[in-house]
């Protein structure tokens, strides 16, 4: 899988659903390497990207509104 995912949705239910997802690849990625956190940007109302970023420590996962 490659990083970021970004990740266009339909309705809450489905961003819960995606988001997990796409939080549990980035963990297991991260978990890997041992030297990223997860960054959740939203960059709109139906719009996210899930990525690997030196910028978040180790463990964390952080979010981040882009609108």
């Amino acid at each position: 899988m490659n990083f970021p995912l970004t990740l266009t949705v339909a309705d809450r239910e489905s961003m819960d659903s995606e988001l997990d997802a796409a939080v549990t690849a980035a963990k297991a990625h991260a978990l890997a390497g041992r030297r990223h956190g997860i960054l959740v940007t939203r960059l709109g109302v139906d719009k996210f990207t899930v990525d690997l970023s030196e910028a978040v420590p180790f463990g964390f996962t952080r979010e981040h509104q882009a609108w």
